[in-house]
């Protein structure tokens, strides 16, 4: 726990360990400096801080549905040296993408799918593919139903999460996700395994060029 910022506690802990680890994922996949990248549930920029410094001044782009969680997260681009001006938020529950009134090359959405129904996700992919640039790349986590858990919770060993179908916290199959993605002509492309210390995999939506 840390009892000084328990905000980092609310959005799942693990500050440095998952905040370094989308940095470092985004920049090997080519996210480079120039580009301009949505961090969607960007909660209080646990990723956020690491790669507003990477990118361009104005690249980074941040939404997130809690205004609680964004305005303590306002201490956290203090400290971390990280102008105010040169990062760009918007608190909406409802992808609302377009807020920006911008394009995009990357997007990540890390554990959003996992707390969110299909509907939602299906909005999500929607509003992506308006606002993603050709070729742009949408990377997501989710919990990953292997089999045909309908009725049945997972227990995922590591972390203790308990997923469900239709519930908080979600697990989904690959194969329904890639099928509501192309409805809205997004390539879908499985990474799986991306050494997440909870266990989400990694799915990619690639915007057609």
């Amino acid at each position: 726990m840390d009892n000084e910022r328990p905000w980092r506690d609310a959005i799942g802990g693990m500050w440095e360990e998952i905040g370094n680890l989308q940095s470092d994922f985004l920049r090997d996949k080519g996210l480079r400096p120039g580009h301009k990248l949505l961090d969607v549930g960007c909660g209080c920029f646990r990723a956020g801080i690491h790669i507003a410094r990477y990118l361009d001044w104005g690249n980074y782009h941040g939404i997130d549905r809690d205004l609680d969680i964004l305005e303590k997260g306002e201490t956290e681009l203090s400290d971390a040296g990280i102008p105010p001006g040169s990062v760009n938020i918007q608190c909406d529950p409802l992808f609302t993408f377009e807020l920006f009134n911008t394009n995009f090359d990357y997007m990540i959405a890390q554990s959003v799918f996992t707390h969110i129904n299909l509907n939602d996700i299906q909005r999500c992919l929607y509003k992506a593919a308006k606002v993603l640039e050709p070729g742009g790349k949408f990377f997501a986590t989710f919990y990953e139903d292997e089999g045909l858990h309908i009725d049945t919770e997972i227990l995922w060993s590591e972390s203790q999460a308990l997923t469900h179908s239709d519930a908080d916290v979600y697990h989904y199959r690959y194969d329904v996700l890639k099928f509501i993605a192309e409805q809205f002509r997004l390539k879908t492309h499985y990474i799986g395994e991306w050494n997440h210390p909870r266990l989400q995999r990694m799915i990619l939506f690639e915007k057609e060029s």
